[in-house]
């Protein structure tokens, strides 16, 4: 019976069409981050600065064929200039903090003094391509933390599944890619957090007859195609 309902597991891993969370706990766009929208809404004088702080690996810190870094086509400016052309009268900060290489365990340990120092109002999180490295269970350990302390300061959290890599088997549910993915769903209907699910945007145009290599500038970095995906998908939490 356990094999059986793993298998089912699995393959729910593999074809997703968006995770499910009934029954769960997941934060929702509706409602999330309408504090924060209602300060970028507001006009001077009565308005503020918000800050918005995109922490992980080399995706956010804008790397396309390394060592090139592409600030300006990469999913946090973006966001940024999606933000600001959807709330005019908005001061608004996005702040990357990312660093090329980098796991989740690194990223925790300098959490604090690099990011909750921002005062952020929001904070993403993307590590799930380098986390295969460190494990699920160390990447666990070090994505609660950072949750954790987000959440203790006041920023609202938004969690990233990965971006693909052109050597990962999308298809297979046992590929360590997908296995973080799933991780990173879990984590977000646990902490009542924001979800950006990556990984099942790539996969369903993939689905659809589109291929990987048009989203990617190298084997595991997106180019401008692929980082819209990702930016139009956090745009969806921000109305």
């Amino acid at each position: 019976m356990r094999q059986v309902v793993l298998l089912l597991q699995m393959v729910l891993w593999a074809y997703p069409e968006g995770p499910d969370i009934s029954g769960s706990a997941t934060a929702t766009p509706d409602t999330y981050l309408q504090s924060v929208t209602a300060e970028l809404s507001r006009q001077w004088p009565q308005n503020r600065t918000v800050n918005i702080v995109c922490h992980g690996h080399s995706v956010p810190a804008g790397y396309f064929r390394t060592p090139v870094v592409d600030t300006f086509n990469a999913y946090p400016h973006l966001l940024h200039r999606g933000l600001k052309e959807r709330f005019p009268y908005a001061v608004v900060n996005v702040v990357v903090t990312a660093i090329g290489g980098e796991h989740s365990e690194a990223g925790a340990k300098r959490f604090e003094r690099d990011v909750l120092a921002l005062r952020p109002d929001v904070v993403t999180i993307d590590y799930g391509l380098n986390d295969r490295g460190v494990g699920l269970l160390r990447a666990e350990t070090a994505w609660k933390a950072m949750i954790a302390q987000a959440k203790a300061a006041g920023a609202r959290v938004i969690l990233l599944t990965p971006t693909p890599e052109t050597g990962a088997k999308l298809d297979d549910p046992t590929d360590l890619l997908n296995q973080h993915a799933e991780q990173i769903r879990r984590l977000a209907r646990e902490n009542s957090v924001a979800l950006v699910d990556s990984l099942v945007e790539f996969q369903t145009r993939l689905r659809a007859g589109e291929s990987l290599e048009s989203c990617m500038s190298q084997s595991n970095h997106p180019n401008r195609k692929g980082h819209e995906i990702v930016a139009a998908e956090l745009l969806k939490w921000f109305h």
